[in-house]
């Protein structure tokens, strides 16, 4: 009996699904929890600074146009410049990428507070030092979200994601209010140097953090080829595109919050630049508030239910926000604006790094940037406009009408879950010994695999190799095309092309376990004895080739043939 109950017992832990990572698991990580406290600072500096920075342009111009377009410099830089980082982040070391850029920002700051400092400022010149923080930023951007998967296991990404954005919105809520109340105080120039100094946390914890060197079997690709590789992976990835057209659709749409809030203050509110403080320290409480509650919430409901009820519940909050008489119930509008804001930009971030391999997640990170961005500063400019054009209210308003309309797209393009896919490298691939001398880019190389199909399990064949084809283009195959035999009908051959040897090998080593379905399918529908016969050949002219130089870095005697 007691065997028995031991059995019963041990099916039922098998069959029980494994508990969710608490939210404070990546904590446990000395890295992350350093990083992470030096980013709470930084974030801090940076909130006083956007503060300052909204209300110095309020004092400099009359312009509702102009007042948004600080919003805008900022985020423009990330649309425009996320595609390079994100290169650069999965092709360099993402510590010293980061460290440039925090660099680049402290320069910067010190610029912007001596400006002010000294009277020169003028509202272009400070969208200039607005903008030029903002291409810190998108250069900082993608080697530290690509990091966070390095840093904590797979299953802590959700809760290190969402503690990264608890730590901005944590200090949303006293950041704004501390920097209102800085500016009246001591002026914007102090509130500039705060910034300024500010970055220097996040400096000495990228010295302090000693990243293992990365050893690498193949050359770096190079720029081009890196930057073609992201594009044609996100865009043969249907999940990767409705998360990032979600995120445009989210940045055009509720920005008009945070674009338009100097204003709300102003002239809504009449207040100051410590109304301006408190009304954006009141945004960053709610966002704290969804943040806490994001775990139960993906708990109880599936990524599109989310992310619609989200989009609905910022449309009600500007709403809200549009007719609000006095500060209660503008305080109550930005509670919930900041909860859907931070549980909206969270789970999409969340969702398109667990739905991307290692290889290509910074430059898929770069794409949902600058879609994001790219929306939020075409928002930050329509909204200005429309305010400008026909009234604070009217803009408000219609940019609810837009939140609604985003919610509704869900129902055509609903989002994946991202715990379907396991994007683990398959290492399955062993590189064949070949026995023609090659270099580092010989090619272009041709591939060939023929299939032994019956009658019968054609229709199955054809539709898994449609998802086969999109597999090699995604992971860098060309020209992909399928034959069948004329005299041996039951005969197909896939081929396709790569540029060069390496890029083959290249290209073999970036399939994942969840890419083995198509594959496992193919195989069990051949039918020959034999494996499926994969030939690799070399086009050649008909007049020799020069040899070119080597790689550094590379090893050549790789591709040797043996002696």
């Amino acid at each position: 009996m007691q065997k028995e109950a031991d059995s019963q017992h041990l099916a039922q832990s098998a069959n029980t699904p494994p508990a969710k990572p608490s939210a404070l698991a990546p904590f446990g990580n000395p890295v992350f929890r350093s990083l992470w406290m030096a980013t709470l600072i930084s974030n801090l500096g940076g909130l006083v600074q956007a503060v300052a920075a909204g209300w110095t342009m309020t004092t400099l111009t009359d312009s509702e146009h102009m007042v948004a377009l600080v919003t805008a410099s900022t985020t423009l830089p990330i649309m425009a410049l996320s595609l390079v980082a994100g290169v650069l982040a999965d092709n360099y070391d993402r510590r010293r990428i980061m460290m440039v850029a925090q660099t680049l920002m402290l320069v910067v700051s010190i610029g912007l507070t001596l400006a002010t400092f000294f009277g020169v400022l003028t509202p272009w010149s400070l969208l200039v030092f607005t903008f030029l923080i903002g291409c810190g930023t998108a250069l900082n951007n993608p080697s530290w979200q690509a990091s966070v998967g390095d840093i904590v296991p797979r299953e802590q990404v959700p809760a290190a994601v969402m503690a990264n954005g608890m730590s901005f919105n944590l200090m949303r809520s006293v950041g704004p209010a501390l920097g209102g109340l800085i500016i009246v105080a001591a002026g914007a120039t102090a509130a500039f140097s705060l910034n300024a100094v500010s970055y220097l946390a996040m400096i000495l914890a990228l010295a302090l953090w000693t990243r293992p060197p990365i050893e690498r079997t193949l050359p770096r690709e190079r720029f081009g080829q890196a930057a073609a590789a992201g594009i044609r992976y996100v865009g043969l990835s249907p999940n990767l595109l409705r998360i990032i057209l979600r995120g445009f659709l989210f940045g055009v749409t509720g920005v008009s919050v945070l674009a338009l809030l100097p204003l709300v203050a102003r002239d809504m509110l009449d207040g100051s630049a410590s109304t301006y403080g408190f009304l954006l320290g009141l945004f960053g409480l709610g966002a704290v508030g969804g943040a806490l509650n994001n775990a139960r919430i993906r708990a109880a409901f599936n990524n599109e239910t989310i992310v619609r009820t989200t989009f609905a519940g910022m449309a009600l909050g500007v709403v809200l926000l549009s007719v609000a008489p006095n500060m209660l119930l503008a305080a109550l509008a930005l509670l919930v604006c900041g909860a859907c804001w931070v549980t909206t930009n969270a789970l999409l971030n969340v969702s398109l790094q667990l739905s991307t391999p290692r290889w290509v997640v910074g430059r898929a990170l770069s794409f949902y940037m600058t879609a994001n961005a790219g929306g939020m500063a075409a928002g930050s400019w329509i909204w200005g406009l429309v305010a400008e054009q026909h009234g604070l209210h009217t803009a408000l308003l219609i940019s609810a009408g837009t939140l609604v309309l985003g919610s509704v797209i869900g129902y055509r393009l609903p989002l994946p879950e991202f715990d379907r896919l396991n994007l683990d490298p398959l290492n399955r691939f062993i590189e064949p010994t070949l026995a023609v001398q090659l270099t580092q880019r010989t090619g272009p190389i041709m591939v060939t695999v023929d299939f032994d199909i019956a009658e019968d399990d054609i229709p199955a064949f054809l539709e898994a190799m449609a998802a086969r084809r999109r597999v090699r283009l995604r992971d860098g195959a060309r020209r992909w095309s399928l034959l069948r035999d004329l005299e041996t009908p039951n005969i197909w051959t896939e081929k396709y092309y790569v540029a060069t040897w390496v890029e083959y090998i290249r290209h073999n080593q970036r399939r994942t376990v969840s890419d083995s379905g198509v594959s496992e399918r193919l195989h069990a529908l051949h039918q020959g004895s034999e494996p499926p016969k994969v030939r690799r050949m070399i086009e050649r002219q008909t007049f020799p080739k020069p040899v070119e130089p080597p790689v550094k870095g590379y090893e050549e005697p790789r591709y040797q043939a043996p002696h």
